[in-house]
């Protein structure tokens, strides 16, 4: 929570222009019942200086064609460059779910090939280094951020998954984006 806090800015902070990329993550529930998992669905950008904005989080339990239209509505309204969503639970379902509400959509389907302990640390060396900032609050994301172990029998940490799946998509699966993964000195937060 104290990495959280170090880093956490307001919208006032936020300088706009230096946003270079904005995607919408999507990591789906199969069910939509009152005992479904969530649906982790949230909008996060990436600076030009190499730095993580978490700008909301939109996480739902709604039916596959409400949480599509949540995410699309998301990627309209924050003029993001593509909807990244997991394909291991439903495959084909999650992009075509998209492409129903809006074909013209860019998508990327993402597939868990690790456990989630070890996609998520690379997610964490970025905050230990002062890289990724929530705009405002998130209170759900943050608990599951804090208190999800790898051990531990917790329902699926939706919102840490599209975190963990939007940094990794914005940050860390281009090539050029993992060199630039060496430790860097924190910058003042409005520097960013």
């Amino acid at each position: 929570r104290g990495l959280i806090e170090a880093s956490r800015l307001t919208l006032a902070d936020v300088r706009w222009e230096a946003i270079v990329r904005i995607v919408i993550a999507i990591d789906p529930a199969v069910t939509s019942n009152p005992d479904s998992d969530e649906t982790g669905i949230g909008a996060l950008g990436l600076t030009n200086t190499g730095h993580i904005v978490i700008l909301a989080d939109l996480s739902c339990r709604e039916t596959p064609m409400g949480w599509g239209k949540i995410a699309v509505a998301a990627y309209h309204a924050r003029h993001a460059d593509r909807i990244v969503g997991e394909v291991n639970n439903g495959g084909d379902l999650v992009e075509r779910n998209i492409r129903a509400i809006d074909p013209n959509v860019a998508f990327h389907g993402v597939r868990a090939s690790r456990g989630k302990y070890t996609r998520a640390e690379p997610v964490a060396a970025l905050y230990e280094q002062g890289r990724v900032h929530h705009i405002g609050s998130f209170p759900e994301l943050e608990d599951q951020m804090c208190n999800w172990t790898p051990q531990g029998n917790e329902k699926s940490p939706d919102r840490l998954d599209w975190l963990v799946w939007g940094v990794t998509a914005l940050l860390l699966s281009e090539p050029e984006a993992r060199s630039s993964l060496t430790y860097h000195e924190p910058v003042e937060i409005s520097r960013y």
